[in-house]
C-alpha cells in the first residue's frame, strides 16, 4: 500500500496554494511543514501528498509516466476536484467523465507539470 506520493516543485509557495485548495476538497490540510517540504494529508489517516523542492538541490522535473491519483467518492466530488485543479491553473489532460465501465475520472497537471488525476470507482 502506499503511505504517500511526494512530487517535487521549484516554487514551493506556487505548489503550497495549488494543495491548499485541491486537499481542501478532501477535508485535509497541511499536516508537516519544512522549508523545502509540505504534506497534506490526516495523521494515522490513509495516504498524503506531498510537494517538496528536490533534495539534492538540482531542478524538479516531471517523471514520464508518473501520475499520482487522488481516490474520490463519487463522481460529482471527482467533478469538482477536477474543475478546482482547472480554477487553480492546473493544465488539462482530460476531462472529468467515464474513462471505462467501472471508472470516472479527471486528468490535470499541477503547476509544475506533475500529472495528477481524481477518480471513482462506479457501478458499472
Amino acid at each position: 500500500m502506499i503511505g504517500y506520493v511526494t512530487l517535487g516543485t521549484n516554487d514551493l509557495e506556487r505548489a503550497a496554494k495549488f494543495y491548499d485548495a485541491i486537499c481542501a476538497e478532501f477535508g485535509v490540510g497541511r499536516m508537516m511543514e519544512f522549508d523545502t517540504f509540505i504534506a497534506w494529508g490526516k495523521p494515522g489517516g490513509g495516504c498524503g501528498v506531498a510537494a517538496t523542492k528536490p533534495h539534492d538541490g538540482q531542478p524538479a522535473t516531471v517523471g514520464n509516466g508518473v501520475m499520482a491519483a487522488f481516490e474520490c467518492d463519487s463522481p460529482e466530488m471527482v467533478d469538482r476536484v477536477y474543475k478546482k485543479a482547472i480554477e487553480l491553473g492546473a493544465q488539462d489532460e482530460g476531462a472529468a467523465g467515464p474513462r471505462f465501465d467501472g471508472f470516472y475520472a479527471g486528468y490535470f497537471r499541477d503547476p509544475d507539470g506533475n500529472k495528477l488525476n481524481a477518480f471513482c470507482m462506479t457501478q458499472g
